[in-house]
């Protein structure tokens, strides 16, 4: 076996790229600090019926488990940084008023979610806590669009959805959960024979509503197209108020609406979304509303946020010259010494010429070297 081999969909980050996450990855925590959002850093792992908490079933899946050998209890390594800040908020912050918080770590998935995906995403979020209205999903969404542009991607749509809409006709209905677990994977992939089948015993207009939703997507005709097609509802009117309310508070963003969405169902309780762009095949950034995961940690508290990988935003953005360092030759003369270190206060990269390694200092980036020229060191430019 060769032992630099590592497992599938796991790699290495080397010097330029990591260059560019580590870069993006300050740029942004620095713009969520000045929106007024804390970093915190959650464990890696903790035992599983906290991990999983509130996540559903999807997220148990994914989660790589193993035994504490000082506990002997199960642990999970996290798939998702989410519930672990929901539960810094609730169990430990214990605020009473908005917290707002963000976070910037690895997570690991058991298995990759697409044929490209890595298993080791750098996930990067923000989450919101302790307001209920519209106002606290716009301003994440705007945070959102934010992040990309620091990133350098431009979104070429942000998704709107509601999962009360379709719990509203999945309860008035009357399905069973193994029904609906169906109901909803069918629409998640808009696969519309299989749902076509799966509501042959469902009595109309409720038939008709659940196929209606993977057709209700697009611009806002598409939601007062929803507006007909479903039944009279209190929850989902008030489910298609909120995203009428959201898209006209973001009308500077390419907000579009697509009601079959419902990724994180079982954990979302509200507004969905989803930002897309032209280079990438799926979504580059999920979000949206979670008020009931903090009340298994013993506090249940109005919450909505958005997370995405950090890695696939630096190979998305468009990538910048990196900055060439100054090769300065091993001495100890006090004056080389003073040089070097103002040109490392000033953000410059300098690098010391071990000894007998001549014509190799290439290989490190260096495109100048301090010299000394009538008494005094210098950078100039070349090898």
């Amino acid at each position: 076996m060769r032992r630099w081999l590592l497992p599938e969909a796991i790699e290495d980050i080397l010097p330029a790229e990591a260059e560019r996450i580590e870069r993006l990855r300050r740029a942004m925590l620095d713009e969520f600090r000045v929106h007024g959002y804390e970093l915190v850093v959650p464990p890696l792992l903790e035992y599983l019926e906290s991990l999983l908490t509130g996540s559903g079933r999807d997220m148990d899946l994914r989660t790589f488990k193993l035994v504490d050998q000082l506990s002997g209890r199960t642990m999970g390594i996290r798939a998702d940084i989410t519930p672990q800040v929901a539960r810094i908020d609730a169990h430990l912050l214990n605020r009473k008023g908005v917290a707002r918080l963000c976070y910037c770590a690895s997570v690991l998935h058991a298995l990759p979610a697409s044929l490209t995906a890595t298993r080791e995403p750098l996930q990067i979020g923000a989450e919101l806590y302790g307001h209920a209205g519209i106002e606290a999903d716009t301003e994440v969404i705007r945070l959102l669009a934010r992040a990309l542009s620091i990133a350098g991607v431009t979104a070429s749509r942000i998704d709107l959805g509601h999962v009360g809409v379709f719990r509203a006709l999945a309860v008035r209905a009357g399905v069973d959960a193994e029904l609906e677990q169906e109901l909803f994977a069918a629409l998640q992939t808009k696969d519309l024979p299989g749902l076509r089948e799966l509501v042959t015993g469902i009595a109309e207009p409720l038939r008709s509503a659940l196929l209606a939703l993977p057709e209700c997507y697009g611009d806002a005709r598409a939601l007062e197209k929803t507006a007909r097609l479903l039944p009279q509802d209190a929850e989902i009117g008030q489910a298609l108020d909120d995203l009428r309310r959201l898209a006209e508070a973001l009308k500077e963003l390419p907000v579009s609406f697509d009601l079959a969405d419902l990724r994180g169902y079982h954990y979302h309780s509200g507004v969905v979304f989803a930002a897309y762009c032209a280079a990438h095949p799926g979504a580059i950034a999920l979000g949206g509303r979670y008020d009931k995961v903090g009340k298994a940690f013993g506090r249940g508290r109005p919450a909505t946020g958005f997370s995405m990988d950090l890695r696939d935003l630096a190979q998305l953005g468009a990538a910048s010259a990196r900055p060439g360092a100054i090769l300065a030759p091993w001495d100890e003369d006090a004056d080389l010494r003073a040089a070097i270190e103002a040109l490392r206060a000033q953000g410059e990269v300098v690098v010391e010429a071990l000894p007998g390694h001549e014509g190799n200092w290439a290989e490190t980036g260096c495109d100048r070297r301090l010299v000394k020229r009538d008494g005094r060191w210098q950078v100039v430019q070349g090898e």
